[in-house]
């Protein structure tokens, strides 16, 4: 296995090597691996799949309870040439001892195999889910060796689950047919490594599978648990459980494989991507396996994570790659809820990762907030805190929410959220660290909404510069009627006519302003976070005076009122992408605090003489 030690060496590397690797250019069955800088030592002989025959008998290690791993007998069947893709075979192995008994368990994926004391490759396929017989899928080491941590490529798979993650969740939650081809990749499919949701309810993890799943996660109720602190003495070997983490703390998701093959710095483990989202930077743990579960449906292991030993940094089509003693940075979450007799505070810590980490703030913070014991649709929620990206201008969060349609408040929350997680990844121009996140939460007893009822002016003919009056009524839910009179100037500048006026929630104003940023084009890192601090909160009700006259929106600036002569030397803009006009311009914006979730807009009309 190549060691890594300059940017020289990798120039080199790179200049002569067709397909960078880890493993050393030579034949398999002599590849070594280093223990250092310094030395070396000789690592297991690989069998290279030529010299696999049908017949032959070796052996495969994994953890069955507890922390060592136990041996269990493999008998070759054959070989499936190009069965996981051009040049990339799968051996077919019937497995004996405790496996006839449990079948190909979830988290044996990346079990070591060896023939005659040489190592062969992982387990890391299954046939069906109701399968009679223990009959498991091998990936060849040395396609596992090709992994190569200095690869920032994204593979073809992550790339399209990137490019269109909403669109996936939304065809998943409501049931869409699968493509036909599904139905027979059932025959060989990736045993299951399922990340464990622990400290989350049934309901939680249902309501978010749908999007998990589409970001190719395998989401299960926590059956097993994490326990960062406490030391594992045991050393990691190959056959041993190694868990990837994407939550710990009060809250912890996690998924478990079994280790491969490892030298001094790297470990390979699974056989198969976990999300196949390339270069990765996933906290890495030792597991104990508190014991094995066997079930006709899908056995698995009962695991408890322990203590950390350093990070994932490759998630490939043919395994994980681990570096020993390397710090993932983690987002530190910290959430305090008052409206119980004492505030209650959640921390954990979440994977920053543009694909995951918008669906797992959604799905954590919606279950801190689900532990309240509150009954979830006659709650409100007001919500400060802020988003502190490395660099930048902190996100500042402060909404307020209330249920509708029968959705619980907490949910409302984890979308808003989700949505400002989405955004602030979604630039192709800037990779943003977050540093913390930090939310305060007050919770009110009751549902605080309110619906734009009716507005009406004080006159109905005005001149420019005159003040008039917009009057508004807002229906609360089970609440008697609520006015509100907000001052309006009209500019000296609006020309006779018609003027109309927009009364509405904040949330009008804000998608208006959505559509025109994202007119087929992305905003930098620091455009986008201005835009989100511009929004409008939805617990005010706002006025604007609509103008019959040009608008541009320039990057994250809104230019209202253009004249003629402006957009004349402006026009040239539009071609780069870099202005967005709409034939309407909203002008003096006027608002009112109103202490309810206002939905609803209006518009009326004045005359001008």
């Amino acid at each position: 296995m190549k060691n890594f030690t300059s940017a020289a060496v990798i120039f080199v590397s790179l200049a002569f090597l067709s397909t960078a690797s880890l493993a050393e250019n030579k034949p398999a069955e002599k590849r070594t691996v280093a223990a250092t800088t310094a030395t070396k030592r000789i690592g297991p002989e690989i069998m290279p799949v030529s010299s696999i025959r049908r017949g032959m008998h070796g052996v495969a290690y994994t953890v069955f309870e507890g922390v060592k791993p136990e041996p269990m007998e493999v008998e070759i069947l054959g070989v499936l040439p190009n069965m996981n893709g051009p040049k990339s075979d799968i051996i077919l192995a019937r497995l004996h001892g405790k496996a006839e008994y449990t079948g190909v368990v979830a988290g044996m994926s990346g079990s070591p195999v060896y023939i005659d004391g040489k190592l062969v490759g992982a387990l890391s396929y299954r046939i069906g889910s109701f399968s009679k017989e223990p009959i498991a899928g091998i990936t060849p080491i040395a396609d596992m060796l090709e992994i190569n941590e200095m690869d920032s490529s994204l593979p073809a798979e992550g790339a399209a689950i990137l490019e269109k993650p909403n669109q996936l969740a939304r065809q998943t939650a409501v049931g869409a047919p699968t493509n036909d081809v599904a139905s027979y990749s059932q025959y060989l499919t990736p045993i299951e490594a399922p990340f464990v949701f622990n400290g989350f309810s049934e309901e939680a993890v249902q309501r978010f599978a749908p999007q998990f799943k589409a970001a190719g996660l395998m989401p299960v109720m926590g059956i097993g648990g994490a326990s960062n602190n406490q030391k594992q003495p045991e050393p990691i070997e190959p056959g041993s459980a190694v868990s990837a983490v994407l939550v710990s703390g009060d809250l912890n998701i996690a998924g478990t494989c079994t280790v491969t093959y490892m030298d001094a710095e790297h470990l390979l483990a699974c056989g198969h991507p976990l999300t196949q989202f390339g270069m990765i930077d996933m906290p890495m743990t030792k597991a104990e396996v508190v014991t094995t579960l066997s079930s006709p449906l899908n056995s698995f292991k009962i695991v408890n994570t322990t203590e950390p030993i350093g990070a994932f940094v490759q998630d490939r089509h043919t395994g994980i790659m681990g570096r020993f003693e390397k710090t993932p940075q983690m987002i530190p979450v910290n959430i305090t809820v008052h409206g119980g007799k004492e505030p209650k505070d959640f921390h954990f810590n979440v994977l920053n990762n543009a694909q995951l980490t918008p669906l797992i703030m959604m799905a954590t913070v919606y279950q801190s907030l689900q532990s309240m014991n509150q009954y979830g649709e006659e709650i409100t929620y007001r919500m400060r805190g802020g988003i502190d990206v490395n660099g930048y201008a902190s996100v500042q969060l402060r909404n307020m929410f209330a249920s509708v349609e029968g959705m619980p408040t907490s949910y409302q929350v984890a979308m808003s959220l989700g949505d400002h997680f989405n955004r602030i990844f979604d630039n192709p121009y800037r990779k943003p660290k977050i540093n913390a996140v930090n939310l305060d939460f007050d919770l009110i007893p009751e549902r605080r909404a309110a619906r734009l009822e009716t507005a009406r002016t004080d006159l109905t003919e005005a001149r420019p510069g005159d003040e008039i009056v917009v009057e508004a009524v807002l229906r609360p839910y089970r609440g008697e009627r609520i006015m509100r009179q907000i001052p309006l100037k009209i500019p000296t500048s609006t020309p006779k006519g018609t003027l109309r006026i927009l009364v509405s929630d904040g949330d009008t104003l804000d998608r208006a302003h959505r559509v025109m940023s994202n007119f087929n084009r992305k905003l930098e890192l620091d455009q986008t976070i201005a835009l989100l601090n511009n929004e409008h909160v939805n617990h005010s009700l706002y006025v604007s005076l609509l103008e019959n006259s040009p608008q541009a929106l320039v990057q994250d600036k809104v230019m209202p009122s253009l004249p003629v002569s402006v957009m004349n030397v402006m026009e040239g803009m539009r071609g780069t992408q870099d202005m967005v006009v709409t034939g309407e311009s909203a002008e003096n914006e006027s608002s009112t605090p109103v202490d309810y979730v206002v939905s609803g807009a209006q518009i009326i009309t004045v005359q001008i003489k």
